[in-house]
């Protein structure tokens, strides 16, 4: 078992004042892996003391000198890549190749692209007697998830650091170990002490002390609506900047006449990787009533041949869900759903055969779904799909639309009326014949899927303050 018993502020190990060790579980064997201390509002502090002196001289730092560090940080990320793969694995459930081939990639994938964006970057735009400026923002406070956890870390670390900013991180306590990790590479490529920080610990605890500190100056945060709306009340005292990927519930518009076998599939197949632990997992399919039995069969297929299996073991297989409240969430979903009415096609509750150790979900169709069904409007957040019929395409965008998330939304059929349609979608990310949009582009929700973007340009900005200076001389 790994014991991380500190924190990593100013460039250094610390324990820390909070000194309650919690045991992080593997949700395959439901044994501890790891164990880390607890963070407290005092090592909060701590931590924000550290990147507000540190940002002093960060904050001046050149496009250069950051082109340079960001360069240092993908060489070391790439050197460690094994070992985040393994604490991945270990710590949230994810297929050791899947962690290899998806999980690392994936963060390594944010610096890389940030890195393009910032080369190109300018920093001062000059027009007729003004010019505008973009700068850094001041102490960023980041509450990271377990899902995606390099993804969602990077996502947020990578924009930031090139803007010139400096962070203290919170990961999740359910995988945090690919965050310590990313201290020991930031610190191998160079980063100043104090420009990186992560303190572990509860979102109760030390996420509600980094939203409500007066010394940070914006909280970004991906997690779940509910706590969304704890962080930005508690942020709003202090009047920061808010900045949000929260929860999802994204349709899959299946057009009338559409090729199932062909388009349908690399869709479907968002709402199995990574065991359905995707916030952009197009569970929702609408299909037309011509074509519900054809889906019906083919998504049914695609269930019953997925194996659920070791992550530790290498394979073509997906892993458990990540603890034992999320497999018991799931588990009422599913029999909410046969209760109201629902028609359970492939899979059901309880653990696959095989499977008594673990916390392992079956994948799940259900057809005859209706809006009015808590599985219809409720994030699964597992290998969970519906079929809902629809007679007509206005019907369709209705219920597409018809939901409090606009986080990401599929439209399956042929590309060019495809991409019509996704027009008259309410979200923030629209793939066509897919799941997953491609790394740098903006990545964010609309409604109560959050505020802001991740990615590209607009991640870039959104980590940046914009300053008008009038009376510039020609």
């Amino acid at each position: 078992m790994r014991s991380q018993l500190w924190h990593y502020i100013g460039g250094a190990r610390t324990p820390g004042t909070g000194g309650q060790v919690h045991q992080v579980i593997n949700p395959a064997t439901e044994a501890p892996v790891a164990e880390i201390l607890l963070g407290s509002a005092a090592d909060v502090d701590q931590a924000v003391a550290a990147a507000r002196t540190a940002f002093t001289s960060f904050s001046t730092t050149s496009l250069a000198s950051r082109i340079a560090l960001l360069e240092r940080i993908i060489e070391e990320y790439q050197k460690r890549a094994d070992a985040l793969a393994l604490v991945t694995s270990e710590e949230m459930g994810a297929p050791i190749g899947f962690a290899r081939a998806a999980q690392v990639p994936i963060g390594l994938g944010h610096f890389i692209s940030t890195l393009a964006v910032l080369r190109d970057f300018r920093e001062e735009e000059k027009g007729d007697g003004y010019s505008i400026r973009y700068e850094p923002i001041g102490v960023v406070g980041m509450i990271t998830p377990w899902n995606w956890p390099l993804n969602q870390i990077c996502a947020k670390v990578a924009p930031a650091l090139a803007a010139g900013n400096t962070i203290v991180l919170k990961p999740s306590e359910e995988a945090p170990s690919s965050g310590l990790i990313l201290a020991e590479i930031l610190e191998a490529a160079g980063a100043p002490p104090g420009v990186f920080n992560v303190v572990n610990g509860t979102g109760a605890v030390v996420g509600a002390a980094l939203s409500e500190h007066p010394d940070v100056d914006m909280i970004s945060f991906t997690g779940s609506t509910r706590a969304g709306i704890a962080v930005a009340q508690a942020a709003a005292r202090t009047v920061k900047r808010v900045h949000q990927e929260l929860g999802g519930k994204a349709p899959n518009l299946v057009l009338e006449g559409t090729d199932l076998a062909t388009f349908l599939p690399p869709a479907v197949e968002g709402v199995i990787v990574n065991s359905g632990q995707s916030c952009i997992a197009p569970t929702r399919l609408l299909v037309h009533e011509s074509q519900v039995e054809e889906a019906t069969s083919l998504v049914k297929g695609m269930m019953e041949a997925t194996a659920v299996g070791d992550p530790a073991e290498m394979g073509m297989h997906i892993g458990p869900v990540v603890n034992l409240a999320q497999f018991e969430k799931i588990q009422a979903l599913i029999q909410s759903a046969i209760d109201e009415g629902a028609t359970l096609v492939a899979g059901g509750t309880g653990r696959p055969e095989g499977h008594d150790t673990g916390y392992y979900v079956r994948p799940t169709l259900l057809a005859d779904v209706t809006p009015g069904m808590r599985i219809f409007r409720e994030e699964v957040f597992g290998p969970v799909a519906t079929i809902t019929a629809y007679s007509d395409i206005d019907e369709a965008i209705r219920l597409a639309n018809d939901t409090e998330y606009g986080l990401s939304a599929t439209v399956t059929g042929e590309p060019a009326a495809a991409a019509g349609i996704a027009r008259r979608i309410r979200a923030g990310i629209v793939t066509i014949n897919g799941w997953a949009p491609p790394q740098g582009t903006p990545f964010g929700g609309y409604k109560q899927s959050g505020n802001g973007r991740e990615g590209g340009r607009h991640g870039l900005i959104d980590f940046m303050e914009v300053k008008t200076i009038a009376g510039v001389p020609a």
